[in-house]
């Protein structure tokens, strides 16, 4: 922990069905739910609107559906939201140099790092509500809450403190303060397994938590788990802002809206991923020794199955190989739902013929379908040759029904086509040079 508050954690609110509001004006205002749009879909964000009918990350679409039905419900295009987070964390990098991005719509900045003329509160409650304003402005409207304190671990709860559009910040020698009457579950890792621990024994808050010895949360916790709430508990945190960060793995993979159940069919797709994780890490310079394949089935259990080669390789057809090898291990007669391959133990060297001859063979070169998507999912960017640039609002039957507006247009009309209507296609947006 610092003696300055210096280290400033950014999160965008509601960051996926913001972006859809923003590009559709229809639904500003309006309850958004972008996530699996199936039978088994599953919530990823929810707008502030729809949050108010208790809906949330992780809710499985079908209780979304049945607590707020007037939402829209959007599969994401998350070319959207790529570009629109690259945008944030440019403005983060120019205000310092030492930016450690979470995720799309989160990072951590260090202010000591940044051309302040000094940390005091004043100074960096003012960097704040500056960059909320900026970032405001170059997302065309999204907005973002800040947190300001002495450590990651203040900033992150801090900035969940006046959401949305908000700013809190914590000043030096008061964060015990805050934490005490917190709830233990604001802790980063204390999930309902580890709550229900504390709370069989007694310990509901931070400062519960607090009063407990390190020895008896190792008892209660283990080494690892126990020793960090010790700490976390009182304010305890040394983490530096880590503005670049070692890749440890590199991996693709795939969800289907259709059970996959033909096996012939996954090895083809494993083999495509195995070829893209190959081509990752010769771009990258790099190379791996553990393939890994990620399998989730129909039932939403997720397997996952690892070997270890003798030497790294960067070579996709010697890591499809293992990993249709580790996919032959496994019962998918159920049908599956999502692939994935990755590669890890990173290495800036290649063991040259590690099978021997690693070049394309027969199986290689299999060509296979592609498994059935959804033609039009809702949400998604259209446009039509006469009408314009618009939305998927619904497809079924034949038949896709499209509103045409954008981020720049009031709301529009909306017509319907046919689904093979040669006039309407696909909007992709070009690509960066």
């Amino acid at each position: 922990m610092r003696s300055t508050a210096s280290i400033l954690h950014l999160d965008l609110d509601a960051f996926f069905a913001a972006v859809e509001q923003r590009d559709k004006p229809s639904l500003r205002g309006k309850p958004v739910i972008v996530g699996g749009t199936g039978g088994r879909g599953v919530v990823s964000t929810a707008s502030y609107e729809a949050r108010r009918y208790g809906v949330g990350s992780a809710m499985s679409g079908r209780e979304a559906r049945a607590r707020c039905p007037h939402a829209a419900f959007l599969s994401g295009r998350f070319h959207a939201y790529r570009a629109t987070s690259k945008e944030v964390m440019r403005v983060l990098r120019d205000l310092s140099p030492l930016v450690e991005p979470l995720s799309l719509d989160e990072a951590f900045v260090d202010l000591a790092a940044a051309d302040l003329p000094d940390l005091e509160v004043a100074t960096v409650t003012e960097v704040g509500e500056q960059l909320r304003a900026r970032v405001r402005e170059v997302t065309g409207g999204i907005t973002a809450t800040v947190g300001i304190a002495s450590s990651k671990f203040l900033a992150k709860v801090a900035s969940e403190l006046d959401k949305p559009d908000g700013m809190t910040v914590v000043p030096p020698g008061t964060e015990l303060d805050l934490l005490r009457p917190m709830r233990v579950n604001v802790i980063p890792g204390v999930g309902p397994a580890t709550s229900e621990r504390l709370r069989r024994a007694g310990i509901h808050t931070i400062a519960e938590l607090e009063a407990v010895s390190e020895d008896e949360l190792v008892r209660l916790l283990g080494q690892a788990h126990g020793h960090g709430l010790w700490q976390l508990a009182r304010a305890q945190d040394h983490r530096p802002v880590v503005a670049e960060r070692e890749a440890k793995s590199i991996s693709v993979e795939g969800t289907y809206d259709t059970d996959l159940t033909d096996r012939r069919l996954m090895e083809g797709l494993l083999t495509r991923q195995a070829r893209e994780v190959g081509a990752r890490m010769r771009k990258n310079g790099t190379s791996g020794r553990t393939v890994t394949i990620k399998v989730r089935l129909y039932d939403f259990t997720t397997l996952s199955r690892s070997s270890t080669l003798p030497s790294p390789t960067d070579d996709g057809a010697t890591i499809a190989r293992v990993a249709r090898t580790l996919l032959g291990d496994l019962d998918t007669t159920g049908g599956v739902r999502l692939l994935g391959v990755g590669v890890s133990g990173l290495a800036d060297w290649v063991q040259e013929d590690l099978f021997g001859d690693t070049g394309e063979d027969e199986d290689d070169e299999v060509v296979v379908p592609e498994p059935p998507r959804r033609a039009w999912p809702p949400g998604a960017d259209v446009e039509h040759d006469e009408m314009g640039r618009g939305w998927v609002w619904g497809s079924g039957s034949g038949v896709v029904t499209v509103r045409f507006e954008t981020a720049d247009t009031p709301p529009g009309p909306v017509r319907s086509f046919r689904a093979d209507d040669p006039a309407l296609h696909r909007w992709e947006p070009p690509a960066e040079e």
